[in-house]
């Protein structure tokens, strides 16, 4: 998550929920590769929006209930590498004022950001510090490799990682969502035709400094998985197009992820919202192999997913989250449609497709839980006999 003044990032935290690892690194990584599916995988992939876990509350719900603490899953806990692939440096993130409807502040990139209290918890961004060649150059040197992207003791973490049993894993800016936060979505959409040269040396620089990091990271360790964070589509699909991935976001990521696999890794998990059905394959042929949230309301259907890319792409997610506000006969269609295909065919850690929305009653939620389990007990079963 971006660097934002305290208080906003409190607000943020305020979200957070209780995560144990069930599932040891070897079984996951085996689980996602497609070498051997023993159980099903279960998660809750980000916990709630803002304002359910008070909604909740009055509804009676346990403490345990409002951490999810109380409810079964079945996950992997992922080992994050204490390193810096991305900006460093910038002004120190500051609240320029507050009230009861919004804060308004700068962020460590220099931009003016505002959130608006009640409904979110990430602010968006009010300006950006580059629109052409010569506003990149002045701020290039915050992405320019040094030591200081190491944090003091990161090797013995990330070892103990290794030891515990956890994922390890580390990350790099997107090659779409790090440009976006630095022009926003409408000026980098344009400079794809009107300064294809300014986003390239963006993400050459970028990802040049990546893969120094973690080269160096892989030394020290055995690295298990690669995340990118992009954010890149909505219900209407992708941003980027399929020759947009070709040209810029797969010379970003591929010798980044070669590296990386060479040495030993095994998934390269992209973070994305929306509709990416259109360049699916070409973010396959620039080496993702682990796909979140599968959003069902923007044309993601978990079941056709693993029809149409097989072993190619493990899933993360997929359940619609919107069904949790309807009754429970459409919680239970839900379920039976997209949780028996999974459990046979492995690749997949089950769980909603984003937050769990507002307006969910805590006693759908409740079932939702116990009905997947069912399912997947059953069809575990069916497996064995």
């Amino acid at each position: 998550m971006a660097r934002y003044p305290r208080r906003i990032t409190d607000l943020h935290q305020a979200l957070a929920v209780h995560r144990s690892m069930e599932v040891d690194r070897i079984e996951y990584l085996d689980h996602m590769t497609f070498v051997r599916n023993e159980r099903p995988l279960f998660t809750e992939i980000f916990g709630p929006l803002v304002g359910l876990k008070q909604q909740w509350a009055a509804e009676g719900a346990t403490a345990a209930e409002l951490d999810l603490s109380a409810f079964a899953f079945r996950r992997p806990m992922l080992g994050s590498v204490p390193v810096n692939t991305g900006w460093m440096g910038g002004p120190e993130p500051r609240v320029i004022e507050e009230d009861d409807r919004h804060i308004l502040a700068t962020d460590h990139y220099g931009r003016r950001v505002e959130l608006i209290k009640g409904v979110s918890t990430l602010p968006l961004p009010l300006d950006h510090p580059v629109a052409n060649m010569d506003d990149w150059r002045a701020i290039k040197h915050h992405y320019a490799f040094s030591e200081q992207r190491f944090t003091p003791g990161w090797a013995p973490v990330a070892r103990e990682h290794l030891a515990a049993g956890r994922v390890v894993t580390v990350g790099i800016p997107g090659g779409f969502d790090e440009p976006r936060q630095l022009m926003g979505e409408q000026a980098l959409c344009l400079a794809l035709y009107d300064q294809p040269e300014l986003i390239a040396d963006m993400l050459a620089t970028i990802g040049d400094t990546a893969r120094r990091v973690l080269e160096r990271v892989c030394q020290a360790v055995q690295v298990d998985q690669l995340s990118v964070h992009e954010d890149m589509a909505g219900k209407s699909g992708p941003l980027f197009g399929p020759r947009q991935v070709d040209a810029f976001l797969a010379p970003y990521y591929k010798p980044i992820w070669s590296m990386l696999r060479e040495r030993g890794a095994r998934l390269f998990d992209i973070d994305t919202d929306g509709d990416v059905n259109a360049i699916l394959d070409n973010l396959i042929d620039a080496g993702i192999n682990v796909l979140h949230p599968i959003e069902a309301s923007a044309n993601m259907d978990l079941v056709k997913l693993r029809q149409r890319c097989g072993t190619r792409l493990a899933l993360v997610g997929g359940i619609d989250k919107h069904v949790l506000r309807c009754n429970r006969e459409r919680i239970d269609a839900e379920l039976e449609y997209k949780i028996p295909p999974m459990v046979h065919s492995g690749g997949c850690v089950l769980g909603l497709d984003h937050r769990i929305p507002n307006g969910t009653p805590l006693a759908h939620y409740r079932h939702y839980i116990r009905k997947a389990w069912q399912i997947m007990d059953r069809e575990q079963a069916s497996r064995s006999t």
